[in-house]
């Protein structure tokens, strides 16, 4: 017996020497990097919304950010088109302000500055904009039911918010140059995350389009 456990000890010190001088296996995504093969590019689908059941959310659009993103300041057209045809169908815009100055003369651009009767979000300190804040609360007494996501970043505040939305039963409309980030490949990850890579509940309830796409209805 003696014997016998003196074996197996030296077995298994021989096979953890052993395992010690193999070289890591290939099951680490780390070493297949460069090798990995990108998806395909998102199919953007047309939407039609209904103005009385959905909100636009503009969010972060700060100097302190999208000032230093040379992608974010070129959404900001596309955006104000969103704002002037949300503007024209009465429907809730609603905002969250950031950073060293969060107010509306922080902004990046004057002409996306809330209004009076529009919804400012309190508490959004995060990327989900839903989390500590009034915004669900807010979404629910206005009968709001589906959530247009603009802002920076796109794996921040689009993401974060976009999954928020879909986890509480909204359903998401995300129009991918509405949103930036500070290169591509995080805007790629965004939308892809959001198209089909993320949980079934996001994938499910939200919509990867284009501004030009969306259509407001009567």
């Amino acid at each position: 017996m003696k014997h016998l456990a003196t074996l197996s000890c030296a077995t298994a010190i021989a096979a953890i020497a052993t395992l010690g001088a193999m070289p890591a296996l290939a099951n680490d995504v780390t070493t297949e990097w460069t090798s990995v093969k990108p998806p395909p590019v998102p199919e953007l689908k047309p939407v039609t919304v209904d103005p009385k059941t959905t909100a636009l959310l503009v969010l972060d659009f700060m100097k302190g950010n999208c000032g230093a993103r040379p992608r974010c300041i070129a959404t900001v057209p596309n955006v104000k088109k969103l704002l002037d045809g949300a503007r024209a169908h009465d429907m809730m815009v609603f905002y969250t302000l950031v950073g060293q100055d969060p107010t509306p003369a922080g902004m990046i651009d004057q002409s996306l500055v809330p209004r009076a009767n529009d919804f400012l979000i309190k508490g959004s300190g995060g990327a989900d904009k839903f989390i500590n804040s009034n915004l669900d609360q807010g979404l629910k007494d206005k009968g709001i039911k589906t959530v247009i996501v603009t802002g920076t970043s796109a794996q921040g505040a689009v993401g974060g918010t976009t999954n928020g939305a879909a986890q509480r039963g909204y359903k998401a409309v995300v129009p991918v140059d509405g949103m930036s980030a500070e290169d591509a490949f995080n805007e790629q990850y965004a939308a892809w995350h959001i198209y089909k890579g993320g949980p079934a509940a996001l994938v499910n309830n939200a919509t990867l389009t284009r501004s030009d796409l969306i259509k407001f209805g009567n």
